[in-house]
């Protein structure tokens, strides 16, 4: 009998709106980790998908994967809501920001609260795009090297 398909572990990014910061995290591992040849993929979820701001995708993470040519396919086609089943899927999962999430999380999901990494990763309210995707980006870096392997060089930005 021929075996089945190998199913890779999961990241599960997380923030509010799964509109700009979870999804730009969870594109910039997919890229890393298939250049990499690392056996992990991510997905990323929204804890309040009602409050992003129409649209498919933040222009400041499209803009943010364009200059670091990580194709759009590295991330899911539109936002969606977290649920248990995320959770239960992911091996490991993180919170852009916990002063941020941490209180939606104890809300929605309290079992899963001591489960689930924090980042310190704002919004457009307190930190400027180009400045939370270059943290971002060097906190996927640091997982992935965590995870398995070292993470390859930064892409050239324009």
């Amino acid at each position: 009998r021929a075996p089945g398909p190998t199913i890779m572990p999961e990241v599960l990014f997380i923030c509010t709106g799964n509109y700009y910061r979870s999804r730009f995290a969870e594109a910039v591992f997919n890229h890393e980790a298939f250049r990499a040849k690392l056996p992990w993929r991510a997905f990323s979820r929204g804890l309040a998908i009602e409050l992003a701001p129409p649209g498919m995708l933040s222009p400041f993470a499209t803009d943010g994967l364009r200059r670091r040519s990580i194709p759009l396919a590295t991330t899911a086609l539109r936002p969606q809501p977290l649920v248990e089943a995320d959770l239960r899927r992911a091996a490991r999962a993180i919170a852009l920001k916990e002063e941020e999430h941490r209180p939606m999380i104890d809300m929605r999901f309290p079992t899963w609260s001591p489960r689930i990494e924090f980042w310190h990763v704002s919004d457009l309210d307190q930190t400027p795009p180009d400045e939370a995707m270059e943290l971002i980006e060097s906190r996927v870096r640091a997982l992935l090297e965590e995870l398995g392997g070292v993470a390859p060089a930064a892409s050239p930005i324009d």
